[in-house]
């Protein structure tokens, strides 16, 4: 069957003022991507009825489903729910067991329910109502013509919450005969997209038209997606991604969808061996790449951020005469620090990292950019320095990449 198409509508000036990232569209593509949708596109528009209300006019005709979030809170600047009125010429009437919802969770909170909290108990006249237990603004569900239309709240842990317990399994039977694209990555260090696409222009002409690869490019690694959308491209998709991995192999390092860091937190848990960071310039945010994940204190010991020379001299024994000769970044540095919160921490692995990363500061032999990193194990240290070329955000997220990469090195050779 064909997949059926969606579209993401997000409300609210904020996400056209720049002041908020709009996470939740790519969220709710995500799992429309993953049920068996195929997502045309992801709009957003302003707290403007003219623009919600030609948006919903354009965009239904083109979709079998439309999801909106935002607009439907206390404040005056929430109108999504008068606008759907408009649209769907009804009228807004109380919803009964909302308001006792409502009512309930605000004595909760220990908060009184002002008259602007009993609106959000309002509805269009003829949706159904998607209870949500996390906040006081319901999600709602239309249905017309063989199409879909719901509204949910802009809070992302209450919309998150309403389209996988509501929606979703409210899409699946309406949809029976569903079925996800099945896609297989591989992940890779070292070279750039147009290199990546010049070693894999045949095998790229070799592909069957119901199997599509595409480069995702960021932060350092380029990922490889391969995509099948039916049972006999289904077949063959292991195949080409075994056939891609061995065109690779120099390159690679992950064939799943996973994060890099928890690619090599796995190799740690393999090994039952455990980490330790001494950050510089990337001031502990290699320490929230591992921690960001559930279960890592399995592996990861510690991290300390030893951002003034000082901290380096006292904490990791790091020679004071080298911070001004050879320098503070500098690969006798980088390795002081590795082995030294090694042996502090007493750990398998340690990582560690300075450098420049602008836009003030280096050195005639350490200039802006320059970054030293060094693993150390207790059979060996390895240590590589990168000229970043970046602003101070580019080169830290580079920074840390190229840190993972080194650790991952390390790791394979001590095995």
């Amino acid at each position: 069957m064909p997949f059926p198409q969606a579209i993401i509508l997000t409300i609210g000036d904020e996400l056209l003022l720049g002041e908020t990232l709009d996470t939740n569209s790519a969220w709710i593509a995500a799992k429309l991507h993953e049920t068996g949708f195929k997502v045309l596109r992801r709009i957003s528009v302003a707290d403007d009825q003219q623009a919600i209300l030609q948006a919903l006019q354009e965009e239904s005709a083109r979709t079998d489903l439309l999801i909106m979030t935002g607009g439907l809170g206390p404040t005056s600047d929430d109108i999504t729910k008068t606008v759907l009125c408009d649209f769907f010429h009804t009228r807004l009437v109380l919803h009964e067991s909302t308001l006792q919802h409502i009512t309930s969770l605000l004595q909760q909170r220990g908060t009184p329910l002002l008259e602007r909290n009993r609106a959000q108990a309002l509805v269009p006249e003829g949706c159904t109502v998607l209870p949500n237990p996390r906040g006081t603004a319901p999600g709602l569900w239309f249905e017309n013509m063989q199409r879909i239309w719901i509204a949910l709240p802009g809070v992302p842990h209450e919309m998150k919450g309403l389209l996988e317990e509501e929606v979703l399994p409210r899409l699946k039977q309406k949809w029976p005969a569903l079925q996800a694209i099945q896609h297989r990555y591989v992940l890779t260090y070292g070279q750039g997209e147009s290199q990546v696409a010049e070693r894999l222009v045949s095998f790229e002409a070799s592909l069957p038209e119901n199997i599509r690869l595409a480069y995702l490019p960021g932060n350092g690694l380029l990922k490889l997606r391969l995509s099948a959308a039916d049972n006999h491209a289904l077949q063959l998709l292991d195949d080409y991604h075994q056939q891609l991995i061995a065109l690779l192999s120099d390159i690679v390092v992950g064939t799943e969808n996973l994060p890099y860091e928890l690619l090599i937190a796995q190799k740690l848990l393999t090994k039952k061996a455990t980490l330790a960071l001494a950050e510089s310039c990337t001031g502990g945010y290699l320490a929230h790449l591992f921690t960001s994940h559930p279960g890592s204190s399995a592996y990861f010991t510690g991290s300390l951020v030893c951002y003034s020379p000082e901290v380096k001299v006292q904490w990791l024994n790091v020679p004071a005469e080298w911070i001004q000769q050879p320098g503070v970044v500098s690969e006798p540095v980088a390795r002081a620090m590795a082995e030294g919160i090694r042996q502090k921490l007493h750990t398998d692995y340690a990582l560690a990292i300075t450098g420049w990363l602008g836009p003030d500061g280096g050195t005639p032999e350490a200039p802006v950019g320059t970054v030293w990193i060094a693993a150390a194990h207790q059979s060996q240290t390895l240590t590589r320095r990168h000229q970043l070329r970046g602003d101070r955000q580019r080169n830290l997220v580079l920074s840390a990449t190229h840190a993972l990469y080194l650790l991952d090195e390390l790791i394979r050779q001590t095995s």
